[in-house]
């Protein structure tokens, strides 16, 4: 029987449960040394509500102290968040002329890919934004919130003190021994071509548009090395705390929780995706007036950077930096000297890419 499982979830086991169910960490400093936002401009405030759908779980949480309750406060509007935010749900909520959600945490490509089958979002109401919120976060349909990477994870116990460096330490299996993991394409996520591509030794500037042909030669050379296409970000995590493979690719947030517990695991920030969610206003939505100011509010420094304390993830406004400890700082993808290590992910090309990219993919894959 081959190692490679494609299409098939591991088993979890009494440690990967609590991983499942804890996917970020609260920092050891408490939520009494989070920054205050004491003053919003007038134009953020305002009466009624604002419904939210989020990702749920404990991100919800954090979001819920790091900017809906203090949102309220010094606003007037209430929020009423609701977990389980989906793109479909959306398309289906704007067809039917039944938005129940008035603003969404999404992805960016979510957001484009969607938009581009129909008019299902809102323009985002720039003059109110925060200045700080950089220009490449902000789209037409979308204003990005919250910064993560798509990095290589590896076992420290596995090479004998040797650290791998990129993806062409990740490619070499005699140097670094043992199974991997990669991202699949079973939850109708995008293959991991960069990654490929730089381990063949393109540079980091020069990867889009993607050479399709030439990332797959270099996932061949890797293929019978990778014991599990992974589809759920809990996964990569259980196979490193289960000695399954020594090293994968991960979601950065999810480290957290595994080092917390002592899993002898570490990031190598280099050559990683940088990525994000946003907040998107659906198409319809009763409260788009409201949603526009709390996605304005959400972006403001002090909010992003009490997001960042309470989730290992990164800030899309400059001035977060400011109010975050040095040593939060030093794990977040969003810190200049993790920032520059970073490849800028490019939505843009894989939406328009993606129809004709996927199946070509996922044939190789089989074959």
């Amino acid at each position: 029987m081959s190692k490679k499982i494609i299409g098939r979830r591991t088993t979890l086991g009494l440690v990967g449960a609590s991983l499942v169910s804890a996917p970020f960490i609260r920092p050891s400093f408490g939520q009494a040394a989070w920054p205050e936002q004491t003053t919003v401009p007038d134009v953020l405030k305002g009466s009624g509500e604002v419904r939210i759908a989020t990702f749920g779980g404990t991100m919800q949480e954090v979001q819920q102290k790091a900017y809906f309750e203090p949102f309220e406060k010094i606003t007037g509007i209430k929020v009423r968040a609701f977990p389980g935010s989906d793109a479909t749900k959306i398309k289906a909520m704007v067809d039917t002329g039944n938005v129940e959600w008035d603003m969404a945490q999404l992805s960016r490509g979510s957001i484009m890919n969607l938009q581009k089958r129909g008019d299902y979002f809102e323009k985002i109401d720039y003059d109110i934004v925060d200045p700080g919120v950089e220009p490449q976060y902000r789209f037409e349909y979308g204003l990005e919130m919250l910064v993560w990477a798509q990095v290589l994870a590896y076992r420290t116990d596995a090479f004998k003190g040797a650290v791998p460096s990129g993806w062409a330490d990740f490619w070499d299996t005699k140097k670094f021994p043992g199974d991997r993991a990669m991202f699949g394409t079973n939850s109708g996520g995008w293959p991991e071509m960069e990654f490929a591509l730089m381990a063949a030794g393109v540079p980091a500037d020069k990867l889009y548009p993607i050479d399709v042909d030439k990332a797959l030669a270099s996932y061949a050379k890797i293929k019978k090395d990778v014991f599990k296409w992974w589809d759920t970000g809990a996964v990569p995590i259980q196979l490193l705390t289960d000695r399954e493979v020594t090293m994968t690719t991960v979601w950065n947030g999810r480290m957290a929780a595994l080092q917390a517990a002592g899993v002898p695991a570490a990031i190598n920030w280099n050559q990683g995706l940088l990525k994000r969610d946003a907040w998107g206003i659906p198409k319809g939505a009763k409260n788009k007036v409201n949603a526009m100011k709390f996605a304005a509010y959400s972006t403001m420094a002090i909010p992003q950077a009490r997001v960042c304390l309470g989730i290992p993830y990164g800030s899309v406004n400059a001035k977060s930096n400011e109010y975050i400890p040095a040593e939060r700082l030093a794990v977040l993808p969003s810190a200049p000297d993790i920032k520059k290590q970073l490849v800028n992910y490019n939505y843009d090309w894989w939406i328009d890419n993606r129809e004709a990219v996927i199946p070509k993919f996922n044939k190789w894959l089989l074959s």
